[in-house]
């Protein structure tokens, strides 16, 4: 019965020093015995292009019409040859339609050019995340040789989530390139690459998306004279049915503090004025990248992690395109997904979820991911969870704002803001949880009412606890009180949690949470789960006669 209560071996991503943290968060001293295996959760699986029946227990509304949208690895090896990382499988694009209290399911690999390449030569021939291509056995050795100090070439498996730019459906990555799709039939469409409208090298898979459908996202650009981090703005509207980036702008570039190591990010935060990027200490060695083809080295061995440095916040004027001058600077953090961010009596309040190690990445090799036993325990144990936490950030420090004084003076926040120097504030955040998170394993892939509450004081959000290495509960947090909801059913792994308001909606979390659930320990056993987004009971569940890999994100697209 599920529960509602209130309440690395291989190192990649090095560290620049030999300095240990003082001690673990109070989750990393809670250790696992015994996990389970979850090997079936990263094994390849067949497509399923057209729509098949699912069986539903229990009720799903009828007011929930069109279809959850699923993006993740569904291949991990051609011929012989094996990728390395979890990030490294080839798109696979699900689809979980739901009509009159039915739901039936469809999925597709994304027909890139790198899984045509590797499919028509049974090979790897496209390097990915973790993985290098090896030169082609085909080509003479002098061919092969030369072949080594060509520019390594961006992959375009874009398997990492669903975004819209002008109303339409993509699939990215975090490349130059991405996919248009059809959300219907998820047959592939246009590719599109950055680099023909904009000077950016790559596009973040976490877009931020307004009202009215401006969009706007993060990119890198690299020159002679270093890098720089791209705010990208796309206007919400297509003068022709065949447009995809066109009108795209940079709205403003920001120096990074080191210009031969820029920060690594995943995504970004917005409020209503701003954009707030996240400058962390995971930094990329750029000679690395321009010569790692010729060493044969992988794409994550040019990441690595400097806990001496701190974490900087920068903001960015959404209608001006001015940078504030004003840094905000907190300890060492890694974060890869923000939770929301909004403005209030002066403050801006940032919300995500973070941990105190950057070497994350490293637990998601395959050969990590397969392991059992004491191996599993050990990756697991030795991983640092991300949690919840606010920074509140002041929006009025000027020349004049004094030293050594808290300025956040929110009676109903513990976190700190200190202005230490000219444009320069030191800040401290604010847990976001109760002591009964740790107990869960933190959480990640978290989640709004993005429709109503992004950018705007909000009271819920979702996510996956980590008891695993994979998220194997779903979570709700109330922040008045922060006080936690959850659903776990032993041996079940639930996906990211998506929102869903209901027709009528009133309150914030007036609606349904939908998440993939798998289960590792049964054939052809996954379903599509729907929740009561105010309680966490089940409503329903779709269950789903085929294999499902263990995916990244999604998104609703209500029918129209």
């Amino acid at each position: 019965m599920s529960s509602v209560k209130l309440a690395a071996s291989d190192k990649t991503i090095t560290q620049s020093s030999d300095v240990k943290p003082k001690e673990l968060n109070k989750c990393n001293q809670l250790k696992q015995k015994g996990l389970e295996s979850i090997a079936p959760l990263v094994l390849s699986v067949e497509e399923t292009p057209e729509p098949i029946s699912t069986e539903v227990r229990g009720t799903i509304p009828t007011w929930i019409r069109g279809s959850l949208l699923r993006n993740g690895p569904g291949k991990f090896e051609f011929g012989n040859q094996h990728y390395n990382h979890w990030f490294d499988g080839m798109a696979m694009l699900h689809q979980f339609k739901i009509e009159d209290g039915k739901v039936t399911y469809r999925s597709r690999f994304l027909q890139s050019d790198a899984y045509k390449k590797n499919s028509e030569r049974d090979r790897i021939m496209v390097s990915e995340f973790g993985t290098v291509a090896m030169p082609d056995p085909c080509k003479n050795f002098f061919m092969r040789f030369l072949s080594r100090f060509e520019m390594p070439e961006a992959t375009d498996n874009a398997s990492v989530s669903f975004v819209k730019y002008k109303g339409d459906c993509f699939v990215s990555t975090e490349t130059n390139y991405m996919y248009r799709v059809d959300p219907e039939s998820l047959e592939t469409q246009d590719k599109v690459d950055w680099t023909k409208f904009i000077a950016v090298n790559m596009a973040t898979a976490h877009p931020h998306t307004e009202p009215d459908g401006t969009t706007y996202n993060m990119g890198n650009s690299y020159g002679r004279k270093g890098a720089l981090y791209n705010i990208i703005k796309v206007p919400p509207m297509k003068n022709n049915p065949e447009e995809t980036l066109e009108g795209a702008k940079v709205l403003c570039s920001i120096v990074p503090i080191d210009k031969a190591r820029p920060s690594y990010y995943h995504s970004f935060a917005m409020s209503e004025n701003y954009v707030v990027f996240i400058e962390q200490p995971i930094k990329i060695d750029l000679l690395k990248s321009i010569t790692s083809k010729k060493r044969g080295e992988r794409i994550c061995e040019r990441f690595f992690w400097d806990p001496k440095q701190d974490t900087v916040f920068h903001l960015i004027d959404k209608h001006t395109g001015q940078t504030n001058s004003v840094k905000f600077h907190t300890k060492a953090l890694s974060v890869f997904h923000q939770i929301n961010a909004y403005e209030e009596d002066g403050f801006l309040m940032l919300d995500m979820c973070c941990s105190d190690n950057g070497v994350a990445l490293n637990n998601y090799l395959i050969q990590n991911l397969r392991k059992s036993g004491e191996a599993l325990d050990q990756v697991y144990n030795t991983m640092y969870k991300a949690f919840p936490r606010r920074f509140v950030l002041p929006l009025n420090v000027t020349n004049d704002t004094p030293t050594g004084v808290n300025l956040n003076t929110r009676p109903t926040s513990s976190a700190t803001s200190f202005k230490t120097a000219k444009d320069k504030v030191e800040c401290q955040f604010e847990d976001l949880h109760g002591e009964d998170l740790y107990e869960y394993g933190g959480l990640e892939f978290p989640q709004i009412n993005y429709s109503k509450f992004n950018t705007r004081p909000y009271r819920y959000f979702y996510g996956c606890g980590f008891r695993h290495l994979v998220g194997d509960s779903l979570l709700k947090i109330d922040l008045e009180g922060k006080k936690v909801k959850v659903w776990y059913q032993k041996g079940l792994f639930p996906s990211e949690p998506v929102f869903v308001p209901s027709t009528d909606a009133v309150e914030e979390d007036d609606g349904v949470i939908l998440s993939v659930v798998v289960t590792p320990t049964e054939d052809k056993s996954t379903f599509l789960l729907v929740l009561d987004a105010k309680t966490l009971e089940e409503l329903g569940r779709a269950e789903v006669p085929v294999n499902i890999p263990y995916g990244f994100h999604g998104t609703f697209n209500p029918t129209a």
